[in-house]
């Protein structure tokens, strides 16, 4: 505006001079003085001093004039030059006009170089036809904002995203005279944009749920971990409480959890959480408070992992540090529960031999105490194997002798309305196994049955041998083509509905009362006879009665066979020297070797049988060490004895059932390993190898 009555006034500037210099010459010439009057001459000179007065003052006004838009349009190059952002001015087919300093040095080139160059020239080539679009939206539009751009310069490969806005401007018809174009770098706004792109993806690449509540527990944010670990999508989190979505209640934990955190800015612990499924998980979670650009709390950022799997692992190290004490417990029992049941066991053996004409109730108490004796070797072994994880060893089972317990314990035991009978068919052969977990599986079966007769019934236990072809394997889960031997255990009690049948041997299923059945017996007894090779079928009617068949892999000989070979050996008078601190164990011991023609020496402990091995080492055939002794451990007292005899002969024995373990690692070379408690027979048959 200022440059346009700048013109105005020096037009009418121009004018006025002219029309004084007109005056002037009038005023001049003396022939025109002669016809005018003098009057009229004054009256133009008058006109001209106030003429000439004015165009002194508006031409001082228009010099003022002057140098204010002098100024104002060295201010707009100023500001032109010297902005942050490229500034162009191209006409309507983007031929830059004009560009300013920071458009120069963006593209990398002088100012001067750019004017008369098309501004297409700086575009990258993918986007070309992306500015086309551009220049004709903005001619049709008038103005484009925000638009995105990849420019370059023309003697380089380096290109930069550039954000862009354009206006166009018309003249005074209306038509499109110009195009101002405003361009920036905007490189450092993409970076920042793809590390916030690449920290979002560590958010939701890492398994741990990362969550931001506001102080009213409503979910602001909701990683892919979140969405992984508690089945929640984002969509569904958002917005909600995450206390009633995970917790289903205000617990005093997450109350505390939350002052605190308020309080000293962080909180850790464990939580029990639940996921979109119901399902309960263990967290252990971390809250850190938040704070805004003053330093003002605003929202608390959680990080939960899932420590359920480590919380049930850290159940069963207990579990396995608890079984190991027992194991160590049980170790120390078994020292002297075996040392206690060595001598029984041998004097139930030894006194019928001793004493031949007992009578028959004699003979009957005192195999009942040597078979008493030998399941509470059987228990102790079984207890220090489960505690060590061992496995178990199976030995020769005669299953008409179990058969016969299980009918004894069940006569002396069940209730007199109840009828017991037995029905064992001769030539059964041999079942190996381990005694303790079938007379286990049969006296669970046998109990089953009494409580399935309250007002009393039969109870049947049978035995028979069996071959078993491919057409009968092909019906039966477990079967395989084998020699058999079926047990069967029937009653006639009430017996199962068929709709229950099938669930008999799940663990912890039990029709029984509480605090009458855990449901752990059945399924149990499917293990152990699994583990046996065996198989199980169960046949049942309600009001009628229940069997159960056990099926046991039957191995060749007989029971003949095995009577004969636990008969007791002699000896030809060799001299043994027993060595134990036990005295019960030395004198059975002591008794059974003589009973079978052997001469014995005894001594209490490794420092007495090192003295009397040194008096009778030429004649010592043979040296029984008990392994755990006072004042010398039976391993020195071995060790000792082979420095004197290299030759000596050892069978070293023990309560504990690894101490055959500790001689094989030490070292320590023994001609056999006698666990006690032992039986006469098992006692005779080792020292009889030694002397063959």
């Amino acid at each position: 505006m200022i440059k346009e009555n700048f013109k105005q006034a020096i037009v009418e500037a121009h004018q006025r001079l002219e029309n004084l210099s007109q005056l002037a010459s009038l005023a001049a010439d003396k022939s025109i003085k002669q016809d005018y009057p003098i009057e009229l001459l004054q009256q133009a000179i008058t006109e001209i001093s106030i003429s000439l007065e004015e165009l002194q003052q508006q031409n001082e006004e228009l010099i003022a004039t002057r140098h204010l838009v002098e100024k104002e349009r060295q201010r707009y190059y100023d500001l032109f030059n010297f902005a942050p952002d490229g500034y162009l001015l191209t006409d309507v087919t983007g031929i830059i006009q004009e560009a300013n300093y920071a458009a120069a040095k963006l593209l990398n080139v002088r100012q001067s170089y750019l004017i008369g160059k098309p501004m297409a020239v700086f575009v990258h080539q993918t986007q070309r036809h992306k500015f086309r679009q551009i220049m004709l939206e903005l001619q049709e539009q008038g103005e484009i904002r925000t638009e995105e751009l990849q420019l370059f310069h023309q003697q380089g490969s380096t290109d930069f995203p550039a954000e862009l806005t354009a206006i166009a401007l018309e003249d005074s018809q209306g038509k499109t005279q110009n195009l101002r174009w405003l361009f920036r770098d905007i490189s450092d706004r993409h970076e920042k944009e793809e590390k916030i792109r690449e920290q979002a993806a560590l958010l939701d690449i890492t398994t741990d749920a990362i969550i931001v509540e506001d102080f009213h527990n409503q979910i602001l944010f909701w990683n892919q971990g979140a969405e992984k670990m508690y089945g929640w999508q984002v969509q569904e989190a958002q917005g909600n409480n995450a206390w009633e979505l995970l917790s289903k209640k205000t617990s005093p934990l997450l109350l505390a959890a939350q002052k605190t955190v308020m309080e000293q800015g962080m909180w850790q612990g464990e939580l029990h959480k639940f996921k979109k499924d119901g399902e309960e998980i263990i967290i252990a979670s971390r809250w850190t408070l938040m704070l805004d650009a003053v330093g003002l709390p605003k929202s608390i950022l959680i990080v939960d992992t899932d420590i359920t799997d480590k919380k049930q692992l850290e159940t069963q190290l207990l579990r396995s540090q608890r079984l190991e004490s027992l194991g160590i417990l049980a170790s120390g029992i078994a020292h002297d529960l075996n040392n206690l049941l060595t001598p029984i066991m041998g004097i139930a053996q030894l006194l019928p031999l001793k004493y031949p004409h007992l009578d028959d109730i004699s003979l009957q108490m005192l195999k009942i105490l040597e078979t008493n004796a030998k399941r509470g070797g059987d228990l102790v072994r079984q207890i220090l194997l489960f505690s060590r994880g061992s496995e178990k060893e199976f030995t020769i089972v005669l299953v008409s002798q179990l058969l016969q317990d299980i009918k004894q314990i069940a006569q002396q035991t069940f209730p007199k309305s109840i009828d017991i009978s037995t029905d064992i068919a001769p030539n059964l052969g041999i079942v190996i196994g381990d005694s303790t977990e079938l007379h286990q599986v049969l006296m669970n079966l046998a109990v089953n049955a009494r409580d399935a007769m309250p007002n009393g019934g039969k109870l049947s236990i049978s035995a028979t041998k069996l071959f078993i072809d491919e057409n009968y394997v092909r019906m039966h889960i477990g079967a395989t083509v084998n020699f058999y031997v079926k047990i069967t255990v029937a009653d006639t009690g009430v017996g199962i509905d068929s709709e229950i049948l099938p669930r008999i041997f799940d663990p912890f299923f039990t029709t029984k009362e509480v605090g009458k059945g855990t449901g752990l017996g059945l399924s149990i007894l499917m293990g152990i006879v699994k583990s046996h090779s065996g198989f199980v079928e169960v046949a049942s009617q309600v009001g009628i009665g229940t069997q159960f068949h056990i099926y046991l892999p039957s191995k060749e000989g007989s029971i003949s066979q095995v009577i004969d070979e636990k008969e007791l050996p002699s000896g030809q008078g060799e001299l043994i020297l027993v060595v134990d601190d036990e005295v019960a164990i030395t004198q059975i011991t002591k008794t059974a070797l003589e009973f079978s023609n052997y001469k014995v020496l005894t001594a209490q402990n490794g420092i007495d049988a090192l003295n009397i091995y040194s008096q009778h080492k030429d004649e010592i055939r043979l040296v029984l060490m008990d392994m755990m002794m006072p004042l010398m451990s039976g391993e020195t007292a071995i060790s000792t004895l082979q420095i004197i005899n290299p030759q000596v002969q050892i069978i070293a024995m023990s309560g504990l059932g690894k101490g055959e373990a500790l001689l094989q690692s030490t070292g320590i070379g023994i001609q056999g390993f006698l666990a006690k408690p032992f039986t006469t027979n098992q006692l005779l048959s080792f020292v009889q190898t030694i002397f063959r």
